[in-house]
């Protein structure tokens, strides 16, 4: 499932249609890249999820204040998300690149990933798409991406 979000994001990132909403395109191009039926169904149902999250988030609440909570992690998150995630998480919202809003749904995100051994580099990804999902984060998108190419050595992996 991951490998299909990934596919769709570099694939459609820079794309002039909205190809992230017309699932018929999306399952069309998936499958014939070889994608598995049932990843490429769980792979659309989570970026449907993340459009539904898009419009229920509280614009009105981003600030660039410095960070002033601590997370607690449930049990399920902790059992995906280990401590090199947990601690990615906070890293970015202490530089900035998360809110506490963000924070959540890439939380909540990362955790509806099928992915058995996910790792630092997987949440990255989710982190990206999360991002270029919501509107006025180009910044916080454009700062994680050039980490990330720091990280890779100028070429994102």
């Amino acid at each position: 499932m991951l490998k299909c979000l990934m596919y769709l994001h570099e694939r459609y990132i820079h794309s002039e249609i909205d190809a992230m909403r017309e699932n018929r395109i999306l399952t069309r191009d998936l499958l014939d890249a070889g994608f598995h039926k049932d990843a490429v169904f769980k792979a659309l149902a989570w970026i449907e999820t993340l459009a539904d999250m898009k419009s229920d988030f509280d614009y009105s609440s981003l600030s660039n204040k410095p960070l002033s909570s601590f997370r607690v992690f449930t049990l399920q998150e902790g059992i995906k998300l280990d401590l090199e995630c947990r601690s990615f998480v906070y890293f970015l919202e202490t530089i900035g690149v998360l809110n506490p809003e963000t924070r959540e749904m890439v939380i909540e995100r990362a955790i509806q990933i099928d992915n058995i051994n996910f790792s630092v580099d997987d949440l990255k990804w989710v982190v990206l798409m999360v991002l270029f999902n919501l509107p006025d984060q180009q910044a916080a998108f454009t700062q994680l991406e050039e980490l990330m190419l720091d990280e890779a050595g100028g070429t994102m992996h």
